[in-house]
Order: C-alpha cells, then structure tokens, then sequence
C-alpha cells in the first residue's frame, strides 16, 4: 500500500499520545505517513516512530487574523509539496484549515470532531465565520467522525454537516493490553480525576467536592493530576491549587508521563467534566477495570453505564458530585469490583483502539 498519508493537529501530543497506532499500523502497510503539527517535545517522537514531521507555527488560542491567515497558507504549502493521497484532521483549527486546503485542493480528507472548540461557546463575527467555514470545510470531507451522538446531532441542526459519510466511533480508542485489568487495591477509597488543569474539566468541583468527603472521611483520598499552565482563559493558577493542597482537600502530583500506576492505585476515577468528546482518560481507566464518575453532560454520559460501570452526577454541582462520591466510599467493595470488572468487558467490546485503526484504514483503502 504506497500511499502518502497525512495526519494534522495542533500538537505533535495529541498525535503522539491517541493517534501513534494508527500512524504505526498504516507505516506497517507502506503508507508514508507526515504529521504536522507545531513543534513540541513530542516531535521527536513522531520521527521515532518512522513517520516524517513538518513543523506548522501555530497557535491554537490565536485569533489574531493576519496571523491565521500566515497558519492557514503554511498549512498549503506543506500540503501542495506533499501531495497526499489521503488526509486526516484532528483538533478544531486543522478540522477548518486543513479541510479547507484538502477541499480547494481536491484531495480526500476526514474531520475528527473530538468536541466542541471555542467556535460553539462564543457568537461574534469571527467565530460565527469559523462555524460557516467548517461547515463548508465538513460537507467537503469523504468522512466526518464525531465521538458522540449529542455533537452530532448538533452538527445536523446547525446544518454543518451532510448526511451521508457522517460515523461515530469510540473516541480515539483504547489500547487494552496497555492499559490491562488490574485488581481494586486494599486500604482507604482512593479518588483520582487527571485532566488539564481548567475549570471545564471541573477541577474546582473536584477540588470542593474533596474536601466535603474528607471531612466525614479523613482516610479518603482525593487525587488530583496534569498540568498547570495550560492555555487556555479558563485555567487554574498554582496558588489556587497550592491553597487546596494546603487545607488538606487534596493531593496535587502535577504532570504524569504514565498514569497507569496511579490508575492501579485508586479504586475510581473522576471527571466532572461540562462537555467532551468521548473522554480517553475514563476509558484507559475501565480498561484498567476502574469505575467512574463523570457529569450527566455530552460524551461524559456515553463514557459509562450508569449503576453498572460507573456514576452519574449533576453538571457543575459540588453538592452532587459529594454526595456521589460519599456513596461511593459507602459502597460495598464487592459491588465495586464488580463494577470495574464491567467496566473493563465494555471496553473491549465497544473502545478497543482495534476498531478505530480500522475505520482510518478502511479510509486509506477506499483509494484502491
């Protein structure tokens, strides 16, 4: 299969950390496979893994339009140079550019929509500009694939997509030999939540939430990880996350290469989360065979089963997510071993990577 594949996002993380499978297996086929994307600390390992990398100057907060502008026809001039056969976005920018090149272009491309950017929360000029573009940008595309049914159906009735060539698929998939079945541990309930550290993701419930549970049960643990200093207008500052670990709600352990031992250490991850696409950090933890409790919100609610493999709470309620989270260390630990052990069957049957590689090589193929 001599094919010339590119992958676009807006980190050389992001491809590094959900799409290096599929980069791998199509490099394994033939295919030539050229990631670009800004230069990070994982732009190193892209090349490591065989595939070519092109450094693309973007800011991904930026919207500044002269600048963009500079983005969107580096974008064109990597594309034009490399004449791919086949394209695959990711990220909201490259979604818009990239597609936007591919289509002018006439090369085959797909938009991933892992949940909605900047461009749905706010309704100025330039970002009802940006959803009319990606709109154009996704009725172009041979496949749009979305990671929940909510953002789907949002894109239907705002008439940004077309009907046909539209799939879900289970968010970026999960690697369950990777990340492999480990049993609950013995002790005090261990709470983890991993995210970037921004009040999106709910951290400052978690953060509140904790600190009601630990008061009826000091033996309870609350674990907080990821990173500070994200870009992002919603994130939380060092000093607010220093007060909490301060008045003991809860253990801050910064940035985590490998979360796999902290996940084998807890007994329930937590993401009170206002919106995502299909969020990987539940799944790599019911891979692990730990239930979760996530926000009654889009992509949140698919990544459990309520009562079976993890808990529901309120959106943006510390009330809530104590009293889910009390129920839980009330919980009999049979019961909650039970759940994990769900947690892990659904996984392999629904989140597997497996099917994810698949539907991007049933794209590649579509060219023969």
């Amino acid at each position: 299969m001599n094919r010339k594949i590119i992958f676009c996002s807006n980190t050389s993380w992001y491809l590094f950390k959900f799409r290096r499978s599929t980069i791998v297996r199509l490099l394994k086929e033939g295919c030539t496979v050229y990631c670009l994307a800004p230069y990070d600390n994982y732009s190193k390992k892209l090349l490591e893994l065989g595939a070519e990398f092109v450094d693309i100057k973007m800011d991904g907060k930026s919207i500044n339009p002269f600048k963009e502008l500079g983005v969107f026809y580096e974008i064109f001039g990597a594309i034009r140079r490399i004449k791919p056969n086949y394209v695959f976005n990711f990220t909201p920018k490259m979604n818009l550019y990239s597609g936007l090149v591919c289509r002018t272009m006439g090369i085959l491309y797909s938009n991933n929509i892992s949940g909605l950017g900047t461009a749905f929360i706010h309704d100025t000029f330039v970002y009802r500009l940006a959803r009319k573009l990606l709109g154009f940008s996704n009725k172009g595309a041979h496949r749009v694939f979305f990671q929940n049914e909510d953002d789907k159906c949002l894109f239907e009735r705002l008439n940004l997509i077309k009907r046909q060539g539209v799939d879900i698929l289970p968010g970026s998939g999960v690697n369950t030999e990777e990340f492999c079945f480990s049993p609950l541990p013995d002790g005090p309930i261990v709470f983890l939540m991993i995210a970037r550290l921004i009040a999106d993701k709910g951290v400052r419930e978690f953060a509140m939430a904790s600190k009601v549970v630990r008061e009826k049960h000091p033996d309870v643990k609350c674990i907080l990880v990821g990173p500070m200093g994200v870009s992002n207008k919603t994130a939380i500052c060092e000093e607010e996350i220093t007060d909490w670990e301060n008045e003991g709600w809860i253990e801050y352990l910064g940035y985590q290469e490998d979360v796999r031992p902290l996940i084998g250490q807890s007994h329930v991850v937590v993401l009170p989360s206002y919106r995502e696409g299909m969020p990987r950090v539940i799944l790599e933890a019911a891979s692990m065979g730990r239930p979760a409790i996530v926000t009654d919100a889009p992509g949140c609610r698919q990544s459990v089963e309520a009562g079976r493999t993890g808990f529901l709470c309120q959106l943006q309620s510390v009330e809530d997510l104590a009293r889910v989270m009390l129920e839980v260390v009330e919980l009999d630990r049979k019961r909650l071993s039970q759940m994990g052990m769900a947690a892990r069957s659904r996984v392999e049957k629904a989140f597997s990577e497996v099917y994810v590689i698949n539907r991007a090589l049933e794209c590649v193929e579509f060219l023969c």
